[in-house]
């Protein structure tokens, strides 16, 4: 018999069959009296006629959760024991159908059907209508179940997915397999699993339930006796079941963890990921690169601007990323790791990316099971010396830029073109900004016996292989191809006279490294880590069903924001406001800002302290203090220069810090004035700074409250004293007295947003604070004369101002203020940082009044009115501002804190603090001695939480159904200082 009669044999054989299969379901399914009123018509669904439509349930009760399954005629056996059984528990439509993967309307049928209500299960199962040969072809399988679990993903939302098995194909009349069909069945099961795997689908496996019990088996090949179909339904109930009550259910860490199905296509599909001081933004390209921008706390240029160390391209071939094979790529949290896997089975590519929690390097390590041939390159863009002129460009350089300003050149990057150690390259600053800086400010006499902490600073890095040999300057590459291979990456900043001092350096650091097992160095990385989640967490769920993707946002987003914290918080400077380290380029991004390379972040390289704290404040109740010592450090480190820039502008003792200033501590040349004709020593030509001194208050509220919580003797004596002593010094000297002995603020400012104001509440209320914060501290630790000074400034301070609104009194900006040119509500400043105002004490009311006759509403950015809130104990007011801001992401960028613009840039790090502040002070505030729980918590959201407190105190416990449960304080004597 030749090839084409007998596939016309196998064709007939195969449409007779399939008849005998719709005959024997259509007999079976008017068998079973399950036709309703409803039509598909109604629901613009493509019917096929007879029983094949959509049911849904016939009565249906809005507060019970909501059931989908979808099928053929295996889920009709089963369907309604499935509906008995979830009677009075859920509401369960169904989707009869008999259609398959290539049928014409699937999906917009499909998208109909799942969006129909807002399901809280869907059980799905497509494939025993798809196993005639030539229906299907075997590399259409996957792409298109693909497709059907990506289309029920976007229309069913917060849906839980369960996948039943195709179930097993029998011998006719006989309790055996088929020969012929169910080896489809096998194999398309064992795909389907593949693509469950990659969307975190359950798999309910019906075909491993029944295979062992054929005798089961109807005896028409691919129908069930009613034992089989009881069975089925079990399962079936049990599996949704447990869906159902994920809803009941907090989340855990691994819940946060960020998954991606597919590959990016450029920088803003990026993944963050750092140790702390060293950071890198990776993503994967279909072409079959990985790439990643490696950046560096201590990265700073000679013109004061925070640029990246470069960017890193590892070329794979085979390309395992390529379209329509699985990929999936995942941000483990719970181990600082990067997870890429690529290509079946056979050629299967596992990529783990981590950038070492205690070294500094990043280690990238590639396992695949056949050989790949590989490259790894840096690539740089800062080839040339380049003059900046667009001028949107120049923000990046603020302070540089603006009226009389010099212009500003980015310098070129050298490449180490005989560096046998590996591919080197840096970026040496062989001029500065410094000297100049401190002439414009009239402090020149710091420039003798200090070093200039720009000039020769060097930042760049060197990559290494054992695997992979130079090529080039620039690129290493495989002499053969391989099956495991890594790449280590070893940044360094360093001020070194040569450039040669710097090479040993860094040649040094490797060497040093590598001498560690690789094996010892991850295991330590991830119990970093570990030791990192354990020491707080707040895991936040809701039964409101409608609410459980925006809530579970909010847990989610509060992970992941600590998370960029820590990835960033543990090097040579502060966490930069506008960007962090994560900065990436813009040349796919549409509007005003495309076109610029990653060292672009709009403010530029300053401090702003308005911006700088909130992540800060995040860090107390969070137990992160580690992350909280580079700005410690930052602000003693800047007292000699503060306490010479008050000696020389107003002959006085004390230090003030200004709002915006450079790491070193000095105002930005073009906040403080080129010309100096029309403006005293010290006074700056931006207004709106001109005045505002408020960081010298916050910061020194913030060492204490960190004292408070660690009882930390070497910080109080090394930092806090030095730095606070001097702040209080310019407060008690700055200003005069009135007739009243009171102190007289003028000139003064609240805060930005009135340039001119008498007596502002923010000066009030934080000199009170402050002063009151430090007469606490151990008398063996002060002076008597400190102490003394400190009493007597709280009484000498005036009233908090106050107005009457509408018949009601509230809090006042200032005795007197004008000028209004910002944004902000300074009178809320007695809420947060300075609690003089909240839960627990008087007055609660008028400041109740206060903010919600506040000016400025918004949240988003560095607006902390969700912190307020809670402060407040404004349950409902500070959820709803909290879960607005950990639900607003950039669409523009892949992962979900790419938070901004906003005021700032991407990824804005206060829009993602303000929230964590204010969940956390919804869970607990500290005053005096007592510590409130729950002070404004909502009672429809559950909560599992472990926090920190002053006097090193702990607190655990969850928030279920409107009571605590577990509640834990260590130590115990603490829990008598519980309000609740």
């Amino acid at each position: 018999m030749n090839d084409t009669n007998s596939n016309q044999i196998n064709n007939n054989l195969n449409e007779l069959n399939m008849r005998y299969l719709f005959v024997s379901i259509f007999l079976l399914l008017i068998s079973a009296g399950s036709l309703f009123s409803q039509t598909d018509k109604e629901l613009g669904l493509h019917s096929d006629g007879g029983p094949w439509k959509f049911y849904p349930a016939t009565e249906v009760n809005d507060t019970l959760p909501k059931v989908l399954l979808i099928g053929d005629s295996v889920m009709n056996g089963y369907h309604q024991s499935v509906i008995d059984s979830l009677k009075g528990s859920a509401n369960v439509d169904y989707w009869l159908t008999p259609v398959h993967l290539k049928s014409e309307h699937l999906f917009s049928d499909l998208a109909k059907v799942v969006s129909f209500r807002d399901y809280d299960v869907i059980h799905f199962n497509i494939g025993l209508h798809g196993w005639p040969k030539g229906r299907i072809a075997d590399d259409e399988y996957v792409p298109l179940l693909d497709e059907y679990v990506t289309t029920i993903k976007e229309n069913s939302d917060h849906s839980r997915l369960i996948w039943a098995s195709i179930t097993p194909v029998t011998e006719r009349e006989k309790t055996e397999l088929n020969k012929e069909i169910n080896p489809v069945i096998v194999e398309r099961n064992g795909l389907a699993a593949g693509v469950m795997k990659k969307y975190h689908v359950s798999v309910n496996d019906l075909y491993g339930l029944v295979d062992d019990k054929l005798h089961l088996a109807r005896g028409d090949r691919f129908h069930w006796k009613s034992g089989g179909y009881k069975l089925m339904g079990e399962q079936c109930i049990s599996y949704i079941l447990e869906g159902l009550n994920e809803y009941q259910t907090i989340p855990v860490l691994a819940d946060y963890n960020v998954v991606w199905d597919a590959p990016g296509e450029n920088s803003l599909g990026s993944m963050p990921a750092g140790n702390g001081d060293v950071g890198i933004n990776l993503w994967v390209e279909e072409n079959g690169d990985l790439l990643f921008y490696l950046s560096k706390t201590d990265a700073w240029s000679e013109n004061g601007r925070l640029l990246k160390i470069g960017k890193i391209r590892l070329s794979l071939s085979p390309n395992p990323f390529k379209e329509g094979k699985p990929f999936l790529q995942e941000l483990i949290v719970q181990d600082g790791l990067i997870h890429i896997e690529a290509g079946e089975k056979e050629n299967k590519v596992s990529i783990e990316v981590w950038v070492d929690a205690n070294h500094p390097v990043v280690e990238v390590d590639v396992n695949s099971a056949i050989p790949l041939s590989a490259s790894v390159s840096t690539e740089p863009w800062r080839t040339s010396r380049r003059k900046i002129t667009n001028a949107n460009e120049l923000h990046s350089a603020y302070g540089l830029n603006g009226k009389g300003g010099p212009e500003v050149f980015v310098e070129k990057d050298t490449i180490l073109v005989n560096a046998k150690e590996g591919v080197i390259w840096c970026h040496r600053n062989k001029r500065s900004i410094w000297q100049d800086n401190l002439k414009l400010q009239g402090l020149g006499k710091s420039i003798k016996g200090n070093q200039d902490p720009l000039l020769n600073r060097t930042f760049g890095a060197l990559i290494r292989s054992q695997e992979l040999e130079k090529a080039s300057p620039e690129l290493l590459k495989t002499q053969d191809p391989l099956k495991t291979f890594s790449v280590s990456v070893y940044p360094l900043t360093s001020q070194t006279e040569t450039l040669k001092e710097w090479r040993d350096q860094i040649t040094e650091n490797a060497l040093s490294i590598e001498s560690i097992s690789v094996d010892q160095r991850f295991s330590d990385h991830k119990n970093w880590w570990h030791s990192f989640w354990n020491r707080s967490y707040i895991n936040v769920s809701t039964p409101n069903r409608k609410e459980n993707k925006q809530v579970f946002n909010v847990a989610r987003a509060y992970a992941l924001q600590r998370y960029i914290n820590a990835c960033s918080g543990r090097g040579n400077s502060p966490i930069k406001f506008n960007g962090s380290i994560f900065t990436i380029d813009t040349e796919n991004l549409n509007g005003q800002y495309n076109g610029f390379d990653a060292d672009y972040r709009r403010w530029g390289g300053p401090y702003w302290w308005q911006n700088t704290r909130l992540p800060y404040w995040s860090m107390l109740e969070a137990g992160d203090y580690d992350l909280m010592q580079p700005l410690f450090r930052m602000y003693r480190e800047a007292l000699p220069i503060r306490k010479q820039a008050t000696k020389t502008y107003y002959n006085h003792k004390g230090a003030f810090f200004p709002e915006t200033m450079y790491f070193w501590g000095t105002y930005v040349d073009a906040n403080y004035g080129r010309n100096r004709s029309e403006l005293s020593l010290g006074m700056t030509e931006n207004r709106y700074i001109r005045y505002y001194w408020q960081s010298g208050l916050e910061i020194s509220l913030m060492m204490l409250d960190y004292y408070a919580f660690t009882k930390d003797s070497e910080f109080l004596k090394e930092t806090l004293l030095p730095v606070v002593t001097e702040i209080i010094n310019f407060y008690d000297q700055h200003w005069g007295r009135d007739e009243n002995g009171k102190i007289y603020f003028e000139p003064a400012m609240a805060l930005e947003t009135y340039n001119t104001a008498v007596n502002p509440l923010p000066e009030i209320v934080g000199i009170n604070k402050v002063c009151t914060e430090l007469l606490k501290l151990p008398d063996a630790l002060v002076k008597k004369s400190q102490q003394k000074q400190w009493s007597r400034l709280i009484d000498e301070l005036p009233e908090i101002p106050t107005h009457v609104v509408d018949g009601k009194k509230m809090l006042a900006p200032a005795y007197e203020y004008s000028g209004k040119q910002n944004v902000e509500n300074p009178e809320l400043y007695a809420i947060f940082p300075y609690r003089a105002f909240g839960v627990g004490k008087d007055k609660l009311e008028m400041a109740r009044q206060t903010f919600a006759n506040r000016a400025f509403k918004q949240t988003g950015g560095w607006q902390q009115n969700a912190i307020k809130a809670a402060y407040l104990g404004l349950g409902d007011e500070a959820a709803k501002l909290t879960a607005t801001n950990f639900n607003t992401s950039n669409k523009a960028y892949r992962f979900p804190t790419m938070w901004g613009p906003n005021y700032d840039w991407v990824p804005d790090q206060d829009h993602g603090s303000v929230a964590m502040i204010a969940l956390q002070r919804m869970l607990v505030q500290y005053d005096e001695e007592k510590i409130y729980l729950l002070p404004a918590w909502p009672k429809e959201w559950d909560v599992q939480f472990k926090l920190l407190a002053p006097q090193n105190t702990t607190i655990k416990g969850e928030f279920r159904n409107g009571k605590i449960e577990n509640l834990q304080v260590f130590p115990a004597e603490r829990k008598k200082d519980i309000v609740y």
